[in-house]
């Protein structure tokens, strides 16, 4: 099934070229996996090497890369994903997100605790936008 009709909200609601990395990257898995999670994973871990998540939709990211431990690690790591945060950036960067998002109490959080917090208001705002 081509990604473009089973396309996840979250990525229908950013630019076209998010749009573009997903479902070509997609549509290349499904091709040498199969249809199924393995092929929304590895267009996943595409889209998250130049894009982040920020709130309901994925922005083009400052500087191309793994976005967290898990990226970097590969498929057998056992490190955590970090939801499409980009984990990788500077806590400048970090800070800037969450001012975007409205998170409160951030100037005194760290580094670790901006990629929570981020990670968790970004969920919010999908299912908010999915409730619509």
């Amino acid at each position: 099934m081509p990604a473009s009709k089973d396309m996840p909200s979250t990525i229908k609601r950013s630019p076209k070229k998010a749009q573009e990395t997903y479902a070509k990257t997609h549509d290349s898995a499904v091709e040498e996996y199969g249809e199924g999670e393995r092929a929304h994973r590895t267009a996943f871990a595409s889209l998250k090497h130049s894009f982040e998540k920020s709130g309901d939709h994925w922005e083009p990211k400052e500087k191309k890369g793994p976005s967290d431990a898990k990226a970097a690690g590969g498929r057998d790591t056992k490190a955590r994903t970090a939801g499409g945060v980009d984990a990788n950036a500077s806590k400048q960067h970090l800070l800037e997100q969450a001012r975007k998002l409205q998170i409160s109490g951030r100037s005194r959080m760290t580094k670790s605790e901006l990629v929570d917090a981020i990670e968790k208001a970004n969920a919010s705002s999908t299912r908010k936008a999915r409730g619509k």
